[in-house]
């Protein structure tokens, strides 16, 4: 037998052992006539135990590319090549193979965890349906029905809601911006793929906090990026470690979320944000600032942005409607140079042809009427009233065993527990008593954290849900006392 196994390899060996019999049935050099090699035998040839035999052919019979017969060996597949000698693909190994890397797996969980009915979802970072603005929309149709043509649009977004984007950045957070300079994008999340597909190549080097959402994402690894954290306290990063890792390893981007960060709520300080725009000057780093948030600002005192103070264009800033509006309408945008924002429509172009003209109608007639300020007045209020519902809820179930700051806008709260538990068997405790949170480790490298996404759900299932967690996490500790004893 020609075939050795590369054990110095991060591939396992029944693997290898699998793509290798595969590939033999594909040249013919294992014939459907005779049964493959005996597991006793292969695993003799490649010096490997027989459970490694077994779980390679385990993992091609269950690709239906062989067929165990009990007394007669490992045959390949009769419904692989038929009367006709034709194949059928291989899916497992195509899904497995793609560049385009999968959730991770506790993220897959939660998501389809939370679609059970009686499920507290306060893991969702979205709006609860009681802060959608149904009323208003209601009587914006009413008085301005639908009657746009259903065709293509403009490559960066429909013009008019572009220009109601533009008003609405000045009046709200003080940028000053043409509508040249704005991409509408499917939510922020494609914004942010637009700008690591087109501006990044596989080796870049880039800076995301820690903790933040993006350090769950998979598309810098799709992408081949290498990610370099940046610790967060309460005022937010510290700019001088920008400074550090580009020295050492060539920082060509850097992320940040400055206001009521996810997953922490922090809000980055002002002369942080002069820094960090010092830092991008001087270096020549492009940042790409993500706020979702800032808007939520419970006072009404919206912080100045990076884009607001930057006066020479090196800052990419991404916003959307799904935190403030509706998750579902999937409008964001990201704001520019004119070349960049052309290059990004040009690829946007590519994947999906331009945004829908329908919910760009219903967010330039939303945003554009008096209504929509009268929903960010009401959704600041709802916020707060929650964020406040939750600490208390907090401090009544959990008391010292938690600690936490309470943010001053935004969805979510971030919480130490002072415990020493397991977050993933806490998350899935708390799963069967109906409540869903997110383990702190899914945003970075802190453990014994949790988020928690108050805009997410009523006052009463806040109460309810951390009751739940409570539950769980004191079932944790009996369960882990009594181990202990033993």
């Amino acid at each position: 037998m020609d075939f050795i196994l590369d054990r110095s390899s991060k591939t396992p060996l029944y693997k290898q052992i699998a793509t290798y019999i595969e590939n033999g049935i594909s040249t013919g050099e294992f014939s459907p006539d005779v049964p493959l090699p005996s597991e006793r035998h292969l695993a003799k040839e490649l010096l490997v135990n027989r459970s490694t035999v077994v779980a390679a052919y385990d993992e091609l019979q269950s690709l239906g590319i062989v067929e165990r017969i009990k007394g007669s060996g490992t045959h390949i597949s009769t419904d692989i090549w038929g009367i006709s000698d034709k194949r059928i693909p291989n899916w497992g190994r195509y899904v497995e193979d793609g560049s385009f890397l999968p959730n991770l797996p506790l993220v897959q969980k939660i998501r389809t965890e939370t679609q059970n009915n009686g499920m507290i979802n306060m893991a969702s970072g979205e709006l609860a349906a009681d802060l959608f603005p149904s009323e208003q929309l209601h009587s914006i149709f009413k008085e301005s029905p639908f009657e746009e043509y259903l065709g293509y649009d403009h490559p960066q977004g429909n013009v008019d809601l572009r220009d109601t984007i533009s008003k609405h950045l000045s009046a709200y957070k003080g940028i000053s911006i043409d509508t040249a300079s704005i991409l509408i994008t499917s939510g922020a999340q494609q914004a942010l793929h637009l700008i690591v597909q087109c501006l990044l190549k596989p080796g870049d080097a880039v800076a995301i906090e820690d903790p933040s959402y993006a350090y769950s994402l998979p598309l810098f690894k799709s992408a081949g990026l290498r990610t370099f954290l940046l610790k967060s306290d309460k005022n937010g990063i510290d700019p001088e470690e920008i400074v550090a890792l580009h020295k050492k390893h060539r920082i060509r981007m850097v992320f940040v979320n400055p206001d009521f960060q996810n997953p922490t709520g922090i809000q980055m300080s002002l002369n942080r944000r002069k820094r960090i725009l010092e830092i991008s000057s001087d270096y020549g780093i492009p940042v790409v600032e993500d706020d979702p948030y800032s808007i939520t600002a419970f006072d009404g005192n919206v912080a100045s942005s990076l884009k607001r103070m930057d006066t020479n264009g090196n800052v990419l800033y991404i916003s959307s409607l799904s935190k403030i509006v509706a998750s579902g309408l999937r409008i964001g945008w990201v704001v520019g140079p004119k070349k960049v924002i052309q290059r990004l429509a040009d690829a946007k172009q590519q994947v999906d042809f331009g945004h829908s003209i329908f919910p760009q109608w219903v967010a330039h007639t939303f945003v554009g009427s008096r209504q929509f300020d009268e929903h960010i007045n009401k959704i600041r209020q709802q916020l707060e009233t929650r964020r406040k519902t939750l600490a208390q809820a907090l401090t009544h179930f959990l008391g010292e065993k938690a600690a936490f700051i309470e943010p001053d806008g935004g969805i979510h709260l971030w919480c130490q527990l002072h415990v020493d538990v397991d977050e993933f068997q806490l998350l899935d405790e708390s799963l069967k008593r109906g409540f869903a949170f997110v383990p702190g480790s899914i945003f970075g490298e802190s453990k014994g954290f949790v988020r928690f996404t108050y805009g997410r759900s009523k006052r009463a299932d806040i109460w309810e849900g951390i009751s739940r967690f409570a539950k769980a996490l004191q079932y944790l500790q009996e369960t882990n006392r009594s181990s202990d004893d033993r």
